[in-house]
C-alpha cells in the first residue's frame, strides 16, 4: 500500500513538473521564434505540446481526463486553424475555448493543492503551474475584450500573431506588478481587468505560495 501511494505521487509530480518545463519553455523560446525564426506553427506547436502536458497533468481519474480532453479539443482545433483562416469568429472562439480549458485546468490542480494534507515538491511544482496558468488565462481574456472593444490597448489595435505576443507580454507584467508602462489599456473593461489581473497575483503570492512554502519549512523542521 506504502509502494503504490508513493508511486502515485512520485507520477503526479513529474507530471506537475512536465507541465511546468513546458510553460517555461514557451515563454523563453516565443520572442526567440517570433523575432529570428518567424515561423508561426512553431508557437502553434508548443502550444499544443501544454495543451496534451495539462492532460496529462489533470489525469487522475478517467471522467475528469475526458472532460479535460472534450475542452482541449476546440482550443486545439482553433490554435492551428489560425495558421489558415483569419475568420473574426474564428478569433472569438478562440479565445473563449482558451480561457473555459485553461480555466478547468486551473481549478483542476487548485483542487487537488488544496486536498494534499502535505507539502511535497509535487505541490511547490503545481503552485507555480497555477501561476503561469492565470498569466494565459488573462491573455484570452485580453483577447477577448480586444475583439468585443477594439482598441481596448494601446499596441493591441490589430488582433494577429504579432499583438498577441504583446498581450502575452502585458499580461505577465501586469500579473507581477511591474508595470513597464509601454503597453497600456485604454477601455473600461480593458482596466478592470488588468487590475483584477495583478490582485490576483499577488493575491495568488501571498496566500497560497506563502503558505506552501511555510508549511514545507515546518514539516522539514519536524522530521529533523
Amino acid at each position: 500500500m506504502e509502494q503504490q501511494k508513493a508511486s502515485s505521487q512520485n507520477s503526479r509530480q513529474s507530471r506537475f513538473l512536465l507541465l511546468l518545463v513546458s510553460l517555461l519553455a514557451l515563454m523563453v523560446l516565443e520572442p526567440i521564434i517570433f523575432d529570428f525564426i518567424r515561423i508561426r506553427f512553431l508557437i502553434d506547436i508548443f502550444f499544443s505540446i501544454i495543451l496534451f502536458t495539462c492532460i496529462y497533468a489533470v489525469s487522475e481519474k478517467r471522467s475528469t481526463t475526458l472532460v479535460t480532453i472534450l475542452l482541449a479539443l476546440p482550443k486545439f482545433g482553433s490554435t492551428w486553424a489560425l495558421g489558415f483562416i483569419t475568420h473574426p469568429l474564428l478569433y472569438y472562439f478562440d479565445a473563449i475555448s482558451g480561457i473555459v480549458f485553461i480555466g478547468y485546468i486551473i481549478v483542476l490542480i487548485l483542487k487537488h493543492i488544496f486536498k494534499q494534507e502535505d507539502v511535497t515538491h509535487e505541490t511547490i511544482y503545481g503552485s507555480i503551474v497555477v501561476y503561469i496558468l492565470i498569466g494565459i488565462l488573462w491573455v484570452f481574456l485580453y483577447n477577448l475584450t480586444e475583439l468585443l472593444h477594439p482598441g481596448s490597448f494601446s499596441l493591441a489595435s490589430i488582433l494577429d500573431a504579432e499583438s498577441k505576443k504583446e498581450l502575452y507580454f502585458f499580461s505577465f507584467v501586469t500579473l507581477t506588478t511591474l508595470g513597464y508602462g509601454d503597453i497600456t489599456p485604454v477601455s473600461a473593461p480593458a482596466r478592470s481587468l488588468a487590475m483584477l489581473e495583478a490582485i490576483v497575483g499577488q493575491m495568488f503570492i501571498a496566500v497560497l505560495i506563502a503558505r506552501l512554502v511555510g508549511i514545507h519549512i515546518a514539516q522539514s523542521l519536524t522530521k529533523k
